[in-house]
């Protein structure tokens, strides 16, 4: 099976693992995917993750964080630039998630940035995906 949109796909994983109330969940690594739970961590979505070294691709593992009543700490994740619509914004043009209660991650010049980070450094780029 062909992997059109990595992303897309680490997000679906990361769904389902709460659904199903997984501590964890293993993904295949990419320096993209790894940018993306860096971010969800710093923002405290998820617990910790791990890089697992393996051949050909080395392996993401992500440790999910749930409340203490056993609530995912990620009550929506969503695509929003696709492989077949790509979503652009200049900084200005993004906006809050949430109001400031969830993280927009955008793939810029500078690496990605949360929302907020994108807007302090007056950069634009690819809205990735929205979480909260």
């Amino acid at each position: 099976m062909s992997m059109t949109d990595p992303i897309a796909d680490l997000l679906s994983r990361i769904r389902n693992a709460q659904v199903a109330k997984h501590d964890r969940l293993d993904v295949p690594a990419s320096k993209l995917k790894l940018e993306v739970v860096k971010l969800l961590k710093d923002e405290g979505f998820i617990k910790n993750f791990r890089e697992i070294e393996g051949t050909p691709v080395g392996t993401l593992r992500v440790f999910l964080r749930y409340s203490q009543d056993g609530v995912p700490a990620i009550s929506n994740i969503e695509r929003v630039s696709k492989p077949g619509r790509r979503v652009y914004r200049k900084s200005d043009e993004i906006q809050p998630v949430r109001n400031g209660l969830g993280i927009g991650i955008v793939s810029t010049s500078q690496g990605l940035l949360t929302d907020a980070q994108a807007r302090d450094r007056r950069v634009g780029g690819e809205l990735l995906c929205q979480v909260w």
